[in-house]
């Protein structure tokens, strides 16, 4: 049985990895000022793209690695690469006079980070689950919570920082609580009662209705990434402070995190089908809205985002659910699978954004654009329930970012 200390270890690591997972996309508005990295769109763009390769490559590995070496190995890793990627970006903070040397501290730092994604999110949900065998969904739904908290606490802690003078406080702070848990993690058991093998796995063949799931995964991550990549960016454009285009972003994710919650405890009045059905187009509109918002209300920019997380949140995870129980023979592949292809949809908005801007598209044509996608999610929606499966549950979530 695990003890008490590393049931909150593991609940405090997720908080931890959800700050840092947000740590670039809430310094969107400091990576892209003339004063400090002057990046353009495209620039800022590209950054996430080694994130993806490495979070999609972390992903599909930590699996076999975690039977090799243990998950508690996988976990440090992943925390390691994690505390690399902060370190990284705070040196950059004081070579910001060369550009090029500054980029390219970023472009590491965002290829550790998303190692750190790969690697210690699986393990979080593994030892979750293998720490609490009689309440595995509602200590996942508590795991993801808290990540959920971390992404949330990221843009705050950045507004603070940089109202104080040093934004650069939010990778120093990170860094310093990555330190604290690798050291407390080394001296504990973490271990799970799963079976190790050394022989070779058997291949396991791809079902058609797999493509079903990943193919409203890109969708949903172009959508979700929309937001939580470029809504700073756009608060800016419209005339925000920076502390009121991280307020925009805050109250994003709080309100993905609160979003999961609510659905989750309505479950049984309003079914998950439902609300798979109408969140899409419920997102579509709020896309509408943002890319109508008058310059100088902030407050309304504010408000839109939050509208927006909720639009987003239990998309991803009722995704998963619905495969895992249809997919009975892949579940444990499909889960893994459908994070891997959110994380496609991300690289796909978090670069593709920056060319278009960059080109003399407005982001207000961005988000009109993204209720377009909204929209065709929701119409896929309908392809992915269209076979009889069990009942989804919001709770049955291995783990995704803060999105």
């Amino acid at each position: 049985m695990a003890t008490q200390t590393e049931r909150t270890v593991v609940y405090a690591a997720g908080v931890v990895q959800g700050i840092a997972l947000v740590t670039f996309p809430a310094a969107s508005t400091i990576l892209t000022d003339p004063s400090e990295y002057d990046l353009s769109n495209t620039q800022y763009g590209i950054l996430f793209l080694p994130q993806v390769v490495t979070a999609i490559a972390g992903a599909l590995l930590g699996a076999g690695l975690s039977g090799r070496f243990g998950t508690k190995r996988v976990y440090l890793v992943g925390l390691a690469a994690s505390l690399v990627s902060m370190v990284l970006l705070l040196v950059s903070s004081f070579l910001t006079d060369d550009q090029s040397l500054a980029y390219g501290l970023l472009l590491l730092a965002t290829t550790s980070l998303g190692a750190g994604f790969g690697f210690a999110v699986p393990a979080l949900n593994t030892l979750t689950a293998a720490f609490n065998p009689t309440a595995v969904s509602r200590s996942i739904l508590v795991l993801n919570a808290l990540l959920g908290l971390g992404t949330v606490l990221a843009p705050v802690f950045v507004a603070i920082f940089d109202g104080l003078g040093f934004w650069w406080g939010l990778p120093l702070l990170s860094a310093s609580l990555l330190v604290v848990l690798i050291v407390v993690s080394v001296g504990l058991p973490l271990q799970t009662q799963a079976s190790r093998t050394s022989s070779k796995p058997a291949r396991l063949e791809i079902p058609r209705r797999f493509w079903v799931y990943a193919g409203f995964a890109v969708l949903y991550g172009i959508c979700e990434t929309i937001n939580g990549n470029w809504s700073q960016l756009d608060m800016k454009d419209l005339g925000a402070s920076t502390t009121q285009a991280s307020l925009a972003l805050t109250a994003f994710w709080g309100m993905v995190t609160v979003g999961r919650i609510l659905f989750a405890a309505l479950q049984r009045v309003v079914p998950p089908r439902l609300t798979y059905h109408v969140l899409p187009f419920f997102l579509a509109g709020v896309f509408g809205l943002i890319a109508l918002l008058p310059d100088d209300d902030p407050g309304l920019g504010i408000l839109s985002f939050g509208l927006a997380g909720l639009g987003c949140s239990a998309l991803l995870p009722l995704t998963i659910s619905f495969g895992q129980r249809e997919l009975t023979a892949f579940a444990a592949a499909a889960a893994g699978g459908v994070i891997a292809f959110y994380q496609l949809g991300y690289g796909i908005a978090a670069f593709g954004v920056g060319p278009l801007v960059d080109s003399g598209v407005e982001l207000s044509t961005v988000y009109a654009l993204a209720a377009i996608v909204a929209a065709a999610m929701g119409a896929w929606s309908f392809a992915v329930t269209g076979r009889r499966q069990g009942p989804a549950s919001l709770h049955a979530v291995p783990g995704d970012t803060a999105g």
